[in-house]
């Protein structure tokens, strides 16, 4: 007769399926490009593309569901790409944005710089709404890598989280980047490619030839015979100056002389669209231009007066703008006065190499000239060429390396480009033309070093607020002690928050006391780091109620562990210091054996506290106490370290007498 109940137990169609929800490993949810990947329960379903999400994963299949997760990924805006969020204040924005919800309670916020990627992890409890009072559970990531933003958040009803919440938080957790090859975003851990710019300085229209300094021409730099890629007028203003950043994207600045700041214009050749930056460029006085601009090998772009007395560093990646130098160093080389007398032409058009010197052209007879970036020495040799035509024009320099990775000097001359042997010093034309400026940066194409992850910060800092636990209302009177040994009061703002700094790995015991509260007693161990969470004070008032935290027993015994002390002999101080107070004892077990055995071992456990109690002089008219087994859990049953959560004892105020 056993041997038929087990068959049938096995063949029923709910006992295959449970049987089938044990044993699925979970799937693996991974994007388009395969850069990161996700693992999910079996049971839970997966849907793509949902109200802006790349993912979904639904605990059920009803709708809306109690509890779902979703990821989501974006660009970062232009400003953000480049920076160090966890520097610039992002946990903060996560403190103020979950502060500004209804009834939040914070449960932990902290973040990390992993160098190749940063992250911020939270959890936190809110109402949705005054008109349904339900507490919603949030779990999530914002993790930034590369210029994008992913984040991974479970959202579930609090009063499913027994259920739910232990399965969305792995799921969260198990977001990870794959080993395929990054392509970021960020302006420092980019590579500059192959292509050479240069911007028009006429151009055939309307069957005549006119002044253009707006038209980009674009060549790949193995080739510049071939016909270029024309940009047609897409500059906002006739320029002298162009450079090319590691972001492939070209930087210009009009070539108007005026006295008051200019902004950098910012132009993508692939969408084939630009705009102002943030970053402006000094005044560089009524009659000067910004006549040069090129880049070096941190990718930082360099823009010069025609006088050459001004140059102007930008840093992408953070945007700031620094004066090199005020003063042309060529008047420190003896040649100086042979090119800056009355009528001369201007010797502003530079090039860098990846040794920090700086190449400029004079533009009269297009001889070179020489100047450490890094000293502000000038070379005392005007290097003359031969090959170039003796009439004036030449308007700029730039350095690449062809297809075979040939270091190639080229300068722009009067209506044509030349390339320069410099171990001949002769210039040898490769294409016709007449460009103001050029720009290319492939030779710098030296892949980044992956940034190291950053030392462990030397102190940790808690934060959070003293909150009322049933009206989530800050508690700015409560007197709040935190530190080693009694500790030391921690003074709080109007809106009952406050901030501690410790050191890591260090434990710390912190008190929390208000008239009227039940106090709280409780221990702080420090991560590297800054690190929130609120502090919640129980009210004395009929139907709060409270977990006795580490009330342990014997397993399957309604003996007490003697680590349960503490916690019991709190609850007959308190029962002590509010005599008028009655309470109901409430036992709980997990879903471990049968159900009618678990709800007489919590019956039983509950009457063990309630002698401990009695004993201690608590009058026993005022404990009443039930056992609700294993009816109403807290956390998952499913593994034992979620499992020994519903193991409990907790205590309700049933009145005041």
């Amino acid at each position: 007769m056993k041997v038929v109940l087990l068959l049938v137990l096995l063949l029923s169609p709910a006992a295959l399926y449970a049987q089938q929800e044990e044993t699925l490993p979970p799937a693996v949810f991974t994007d388009a490009k395969g850069r990161y990947q996700i693992e999910y329960p079996a049971s839970w379903q997966l849907r793509k593309g949902v109200d802006g999400a790349e993912a979904t994963f639904y605990a059920t299949a009803a709708r809306p569901a109690p509890a779902y997760v979703t990821l989501t990924t974006q660009l970062l805006p232009i400003q953000q790409k480049d920076l160090k969020l966890t520097l610039q204040g992002g946990q903060d924005s996560v403190w103020r944005s979950i502060q500004r919800l209804p009834r939040a309670q914070v449960l932990g916020l902290e973040q990390q710089d992993l160098g190749s990627y940063e992250e911020i992890r939270y959890e936190y409890l809110y109402t949705h709404s005054s008109a349904t009072p339900t507490r919603l559970h949030v779990v999530g990531r914002r993790v930034w890598r590369g210029g994008y933003q992913f984040q991974i958040e479970y959202r579930g009803e609090a009063r499913e989280d027994a259920q739910y919440l232990a399965d969305g938080k792995e799921l969260v957790d198990s977001f990870a980047f794959t080993e395929k090859a990054w392509s970021s975003l960020r302006y420092a851990a980019q590579v500059c490619d192959n292509k050479f710019y240069g911007i028009a300085a006429t151009g055939f229209y309307n069957g005549r030839w006119e002044d253009d300094c707006r038209t980009i021409h674009e060549f790949p730099a193995n080739d510049l015979t071939a016909a270029p890629k024309v940009h047609r007028k897409v500059l906002p203003f006739q320029s002298y100056a162009l450079a090319k950043g590691f972001d492939n994207c070209l930087y210009s600045v009009t070539k108007a002389p005026t006295d008051t700041p200019e902004y950098v214009y910012r132009y993508d050749p692939v969408t084939r669209k630009g705009a102002y930056t943030t970053w402006q460029l000094p005044a560089q006085g009524s009659e000067n231009v910004w006549i040069s601009a090129a880049t070096d090998d941190r990718g930082d772009l360099y823009f010069n007066s025609s006088d050459g007395n001004l140059l102007v560093k930008v840093t992408p990646s953070t945007g700031k703008v620094a004066v090199v130098w005020f003063n042309d160093p060529l008047q420190k080389a003896p040649f100086y006065y042979e090119i800056t007398f009355p009528g001369a032409g201007t010797h502003g058009n530079f090039c860098l190499d990846d040794a920090n010197t700086m190449y400029r052209v004079y533009s009269t007879d297009g001889s070179l000239l020489k100047v450490n970036l890094k000293t502000g020495r000038p070379s005392p040799e005007r290097m003359k060429l031969d090959g170039l035509p003796k009439r004036g024009g030449y308007s700029d320099l730039l350095m690449q390396n062809d297809a075979a990775g040939r270091r190639r000097l080229y300068l722009a001359g009067p209506k044509a480009v030349y390339q320069v042997d410099m171990a001949r010093r002769r210039a040898t034309l490769v294409r016709k033309g007449t460009y103001t400026d050029l720009a290319g940066c492939n030779l710098f194409q030296v892949p980044p070093r992956a940034a190291p992850a950053p030392p462990p910060p030397a102190t940790a800092t808690w934060r959070g607020r003293v909150l009322n636990a049933a009206t989530y209302q800050p508690l700015p009177q409560t007197q709040l002690r935190l530190g080693t040994g009694f500790g030391t009061i921690v003074r709080l703002n109007p809106n009952g928050t406050f901030s501690y700094q410790g050191k890591p790995g260090t434990s710390y015991a912190y008190h929390a006391q208000l008239t009227g509260y039940i106090a709280l007693d409780s221990t702080w161990t420090a991560g590297p780091g800054p690190y929130v969470r609120d502090i919640l004070l129980q009210p004395l008032s009929v139907g709060t109620t409270v977990a006795l935290d580490n009330v342990q027993f014997e397993q399957g015994q309604a003996v007490l562990l003697p680590t349960s002390f503490p916690a019991l002999n709190k609850l007959v101080a308190l029962l002590s210091d509010n005599p008028a107070m009655t309470i109901e004892l409430r036992g709980h077990t997990d879903n471990v054996g049968p159900p009618e055995k678990n709800v007489v071992l919590s019956e039983q456990r509950v009457g063990t506290v309630k002698a401990y109690l009695v004993e201690r002089g608590i009058a026993e008219s005022r404990i009443a106490g039930v056992g609700f087994g294993g009816a109403q859990p807290t956390a998952s049953n499913d593994q034992e370290h979620t499992r020994k959560l519903n193991r409990r004892v907790e205590f309700r105020i049933t009145g005041f007498q």
